[in-house]
């Protein structure tokens, strides 16, 4: 017992000595011929994405609608200054969304700027072509159909 005391105390002691040997501030370059990461790759690594400013015609539509909707008492200019981006600040406030991005989707669906899907294939009072009689379907294609689908007939 005495003996398992002393020598675990003696490994304990020679780690925490020995553990700052193997701990170094130094970094080296791996050898396996990997290039350091130099300056310029790390900025072309924070370049920015998305979307960094919206086009002056867009921005004359969303002033337009922040008047329609009395949050901007300016005239549409088409130019994104602090009024404009506080009066659509205040607006996604109202309705409980983000305030400090460019105008998200909802707000701007809200404002009536959303996409136009009028023309889309399952729009309101689209007209379709009538599906075909269940007797027009080829003999041939009913029966590959059956027997793909295991029905016996």
């Amino acid at each position: 017992m005495l003996f398992s005391r002393a020598s675990l105390a003696i490994i304990l002691s020679a780690s925490l000595f020995a553990s700052p040997a193997f701990a170094t501030r130094t970094h080296r370059a791996a050898a396996s011929g990997h290039a350091r990461i130099t300056h310029k790759a790390i900025a072309k690594s924070h370049r920015l994405h998305g979307q960094q400013a919206i086009e002056p015609d867009r921005v004359t539509q969303i002033q337009q609608a922040l008047i329609r909707e009395h949050y901007l008492t300016t005239e549409a200019n088409g130019r994104w200054d602090a009024t404009t981006e506080a009066a659509m600040q205040k607006f996604q406030a109202d309705q409980g969304w983000q305030t400090k991005l460019m105008p998200d989707s909802r707000a701007l669906m809200k404002l009536g700027l959303g996409p136009d899907y009028s023309s889309a294939i399952n729009a309101r009072n689209s007209s379709f072509a009538a599906p075909p009689t269940p007797g027009t379907t080829p003999p041939t294609q009913s029966a590959a159909f059956a027997s793909a689908a295991g029905v016996s007939r």
